[in-house]
């Protein structure tokens, strides 16, 4: 099983595809805890947009290790995993960067639809986080 520390090119499509990933982070007694989410990756990031307050959200502030799981739909033995940590953390673009994703994933230009970005900012506040890979895996 070949042990990278960048995402190889041979798996990238793995990211830069509309598959939904699993997010590995550690709850406070340092249990794993599992979501699946929308990433995106921009050569040296995995990207991961949540809304501030969720556990996930909470989890990677306060620890910053995290694994991401993107396994292919259409061959379960070619997958990716990669180790990393939270290298930034900001709300800055966090609106535009749900958009991209809802983009690539649901076709639609905006995530929160005819929602102003004054009633989007009253609904959630959107937090983008970049996780550099330490150790990347992949199979098939």
């Amino acid at each position: 099983m070949p042990v990278h520390t960048e995402v190889p090119d041979s798996h990238r499509d793995l990211l830069d595809r509309p598959i939904v990933v699993a997010l590995v982070t550690l709850m406070p007694d340092g249990q794993p805890q599992a979501t699946p989410v929308w990433c995106d990756y921009d050569g040296q990031h995995v990207i991961i947009n949540t809304a501030r307050g969720r556990q996930k959200d909470r989890n990677m502030k306060e620890r910053a290790r995290v694994t991401v799981l993107s396994i292919d739909p259409n061959n379960p033995y070619r997958w990716l995993e990669v180790r990393g940590e939270v290298d930034a953390v900001s709300e800055a673009g966090g609106v535009d960067t749900i958009n991209k994703l809802a983009k690539k994933y649901r076709g639609v230009d905006q995530y929160y639809g005819g929602v102003t970005p004054i009633e989007q900012r009253e609904l959630e506040t959107r937090v983008n986080f970049l996780i550099k890979p330490q150790r990347v895996l992949t199979g098939g």
